[in-house]
C-alpha cells in the first residue's frame, strides 16, 4: 500500500494504522534487536508516520503521539542501526 492509499483512507483507519507503526518502532528499539519493521527501510516507516500524523486536523492530531515523538523515534532507531 502506497503513502497516498493510506492518506485516502478514512481517520479511524489512519489513527489505527499509526498505532500499529508506534507499536512497531517500540518493538524494532525494545524486543526486535533493529530487525525490519513493517517491511519497508526505518526513513520510509518514519515518513510514512509523519505524513499520516499530519494528515489529520489541528483539532484531531493524535493525543497519544506527537511529532516530537515520531522525531525521537527516527533518530533512536536510525542510531541503532549504525
Amino acid at each position: 500500500m502506497t503513502l497516498e492509499d493510506i492518506l485516502k483512507h478514512d481517520e479511524k483507519f489512519r489513527y489505527q494504522l499509526l498505532g500499529r507503526m508506534q507499536s512497531d518502532c517500540e518493538y524494532f528499539l525494545n524486543c526486535g534487536g533493529g530487525t525490519a519493521i513493517w517491511g519497508i527501510t526505518v526513513p520510509e516507516h518514519i515518513r510514512y508516520m509523519k505524513a499520516i500524523w499530519k494528515s489529520f486536523d489541528k483539532d484531531k492530531k493524535p493525543q497519544w503521539l506527537g511529532y516530537r515523538q515520531i522525531v525521537a523515534y527516527e533518530r533512536a532507531m536510525l542510531a541503532m542501526k549504525r
